[in-house]
């Protein structure tokens, strides 16, 4: 084997590849090597809820005049959809009812845990 002829090429790949380093290194504004990352337009972030400048100028007038009939009408009650059930309150009484049997059942359990223990 030519050994000679080997190392020749060796070097003119080796020159090559520093070329091509010395190219990259160029390009990239802080001469650092970083890590490999996709370009931008591979990475794509899903935006939702965007609306355009029109649609918006298209709508305000609409939302507007919507607030303006509500403002109108103040005694006037909108009829729930078909199948709300609006949300039901407890009043305080119920809810300290409700609170006290809780801290009755947690005082057994801390009881029969103090008992085991």
């Amino acid at each position: 084997m030519d050994t000679d002829r080997i190392l020749a090429e060796l070097r003119a790949e080796r020159d090559s590849i520093d070329r091509a380093i010395s190219a990259l290194e160029a390009v990239n504004s802080t001469g650092r090597r970083t890590a490999a990352r996709a370009p931008r337009a591979a990475v794509t972030s899903r935006k939702r809820g965007r609306m355009s400048a029109a649609a918006r100028r298209k709508l305000s007038p609409l939302l507007k005049q919507r607030w303006a009939q509500g403002k109108m009408k103040p005694g006037a009650k909108a009829k729930p959809a078909q199948g709300f059930k609006p949300a039901r309150h407890m009043n305080k009484a119920a809810r300290r009812r409700i609170a006290a049997a809780q801290r009755a059942r947690w005082a057994k359990v801390k009881a029969q845990g103090a008992k085991a223990g």
